[in-house]
């Protein structure tokens, strides 16, 4: 009697069953979880040849595995790191923020607050753009030196919020200067002055001071002009800014040597 197709096919799928389940059971065995070490190794060889973009990944794996292991707070700031070096900024910002929120007393926190100030620090353009990054970078630079203000990080924030504010000095100056272009000399006033009494520490000053001497000049406000030129004698008399305000406030006559007794210079402290 022979058999039918039906029956055959049945046949066929109880010998075929078996083989499949033991394929699949070969497939998890070779696939078993990595150890954690391993897998934060791996992350770390993916850093050192600069890929990146892998590497943070790479690091975000290792927390998705072991969540609760040494190794997964490492790895939190590792990834940001590869992030930051990547250029992916936000996504470095981002996941140090979760880190300090989850980890406040951690030993990598004042690295953690360090790192988000350096991912706005590196991305400070010229004067000519807004510049709301560079303040985000002053003001995340000041949160390091406030938190952490005895660490090595304090130290090196100290010197590049130095940088940041003659950055932001830089700004008004160059927005004041256009306006005293275009003779709208009150506006210009208030950015010159912006600088003189919030950035007096920059290397802007002395020209914030002259631009204010050419703009009370030109409104007619000689008492001001006066005091202003005075203030860029007192405090730089070598200063070819200095010489400019002499100038135009004496009709053309050169500025007097620094150490003579004439001059503003001798008259109004800063």
């Amino acid at each position: 009697m022979s058999r039918s197709p039906f029956r055959l096919l049945c046949l066929l799928l109880l010998c075929v069953l078996p083989l499949a389940a033991c394929g699949g059971k070969k497939e998890e065995k070779e696939k078993a979880p990595e150890t954690v070490e391993k897998l934060y190794n791996d992350a770390w060889t993916k850093l050192q040849e600069r890929e990146y973009k892998t590497a943070a990944k790479a690091f975000d794996e290792v927390e998705r595995q072991h969540p609760y292991s040494e190794w997964a707070v490492r790895a939190q700031v590792m990834g940001a790191y590869a992030n930051y070096k990547g250029g992916q900024y936000d996504d470095a910002v981002s996941s140090l923020d979760r880190f300090v929120k989850q980890h406040p007393s951690s030993t990598n926190t004042p690295y953690a607050y360090y790192l988000k100030a350096m991912c706005y620090y590196e991305q400070i353009t010229d004067v000519g753009r807004d510049q709301k990054i560079t303040e985000k970078a002053q003001q995340a630079l000041s949160e390091v030196i406030k938190r952490f203000p005895d660490s090595p990080y304090a130290r090196d924030a100290r010197l590049k919020q130095d940088l940041v504010t003659d950055h932001l000095a830089g700004k008004e100056m160059e927005v004041g200067r256009y306006y005293e272009r275009h003779l709208d000399y009150l506006a210009a006033i208030n950015r010159f002055r912006v600088v003189v009494e919030k950035y007096q520490t920059t290397s802007h000053t002395p020209e914030a001071l002259h631009r204010l001497v050419e703009c009370y000049l030109k409104l007619g406000v000689i008492d001001q002009a006066k005091r202003y030129a005075a203030v860029l004698g007192y405090n730089y008399p070598n200063s070819p800014w200095y010489k400019d305000s002499y100038s135009i406030m004496n009709g053309g006559k050169p500025a007097p040597d620094p150490e003579a007794k004439e001059g503003w210079h001798k008259l109004v402290p800063f």
